[in-house]
């Protein structure tokens, strides 16, 4: 039950992030005086429609993946008047880049909102207003289980939160170690927390140090609180997770050229090393079933902050991931039209057309290559 929750609940946030995002494309086309033929909420088929007051036809789709925006004229050769295609380069840059910016901002709107009630500290450098923040230290966590151990023979879980141990409160992860070097051997008393409810259990300690006595992983995670700087923090937040989300994608990409050119390499040592840059994207990347099948539901059970963190994080990539200059995204649109521009070549129909269709068969394919990898680590 928790899994379907989790995945209702991706589903859900998944939706209405897409939406904010088409939303952008839809205010922008309207106020630069494109014809909004249709604001769609999921894919078709349709099972409900209505046309608005400015002729919008606003509709509900069966397929539950996101939403779209249809504008007249929607290729940069388009003439007539309310066609996309007859605004001015300025005007169309707006439109292909509004729904980046709503992205962006609501992940900022979101970090904002955390720093007022505990912004999750995921970086030692994050970003913060020294003069206005209270750092804040949250009950020590079950990060992993060793199957066979003490703490798993218990029925303790990931995600378990410590309150007492041996009778002691425990506020930090070391504490927590010297009390089972203490008891080893010695059976204690547990009381932890999941999901807001407290639990207690018995535990009989190792005795072998090299071991473990507990057999479980241990973490502890801070929180930034802050007042009157919380909008300024979320705001630093999102363009500090920007930048690592840039970065990051930059090291994916050249993790993968590498692994692909060094398997041709005749030193075993080097195929090896390129191997593991291989399996290294594989292990960094999340299609639809990862995200919605086992990133989704774990922080639903974490609870309403982690899942807000999330949904900003998730908010924050589409808008980056949309901004890259590939064909079919928003970016790449935008890069097509200033190259013809620049070079003074006619972006016909037909060659947008086909520079997209490229582009978006170059997505679906790592879409299904990303997806078949989720399967694989599920299995």
């Amino acid at each position: 039950m928790e899994l379907f929750i989790g995945v209702v609940t991706g589903i859900i946030i998944l939706v209405l992030l897409v939406i904010a995002h088409e939303l952008g494309h839809a205010i922008a086309a309207y106020r630069s005086g494109v014809v909004v033929e249709e604001f769609g909420v999921g894919f078709p088929p349709k099972f409900f429609k209505k046309k608005l007051k400015n002729g919008t036809v606003f509709s509900l789709n069966w397929i539950p993946l996101g939403g779209f925006v249809k504008l007249q004229g929607e290729y940069d050769a388009a003439d007539k008047k309310g066609d996309y295609g007859s605004v001015s380069f300025i005007k169309k840059t707006k439109i292909l880049l509004s729904g980046v910016l709503v992205n962006w901002i609501v992940a900022a709107v979101l970090f904002s909102v955390l720093a007022l009630i505990g912004l999750p500290k995921v970086l030692p450098n994050q970003v913060s207003i020294p003069s206005d923040t209270n750092i804040i230290s949250q009950s020590v966590e079950i990060t992993s289980i060793k199957k066979n151990y003490p703490a798993n023979k218990a029925g303790i879980v990931v995600g378990d939160k410590i309150i007492r141990f041996a009778g002691e409160n425990i506020p930090n992860a070391q504490r927590l170690i010297d009390i089972t070097k203490q008891k080893k051997g010695q059976k204690i008393e547990v009381i932890y927390d999941r999901n807001g409810t407290e639990y207690k259990t018995d535990v009989v300690l190792r005795n072998d140090d090299k071991s473990g006595l507990f057999g479980a992983g241990l973490g502890q995670r801070e929180l930034i609180k802050a007042t009157w700087s919380a909008p300024i923090v979320g705001v630093a937040t999102t363009a500090q997770f920007t930048w690592m989300t840039l970065q990051g994608i930059g090291d994916l990409f050249s993790n993968l050229f590498n692994g692909i050119i060094m398997q041709l390499n005749f030193d075993s040592v080097i195929r090896e090393q390129a191997s593991k840059d291989l399996q290294s994207v594989g292990d960094n990347v999340a299609g639809p079933i990862g995200i919605l099948g086992t990133i989704f539901p774990a922080a639903q059970q974490a609870g309403a902050r982690q899942l807000a963190f999330l949904t900003a994080i998730i908010s924050l990539s589409l808008a980056v991931m949309n901004a890259l200059p590939i064909p079919s995204l928003d970016g790449g649109r935008w890069l097509t039209m200033a190259v013809f521009k620049l070079f003074k070549k006619k972006l016909t129909k037909e060659r947008e057309e086909k520079i997209q269709t490229i582009g978006f068969s170059i997505l679906m394919g790592l879409v299904i290559l990303v997806t078949i990898a989720d399967v694989a680590k599920i299995f």
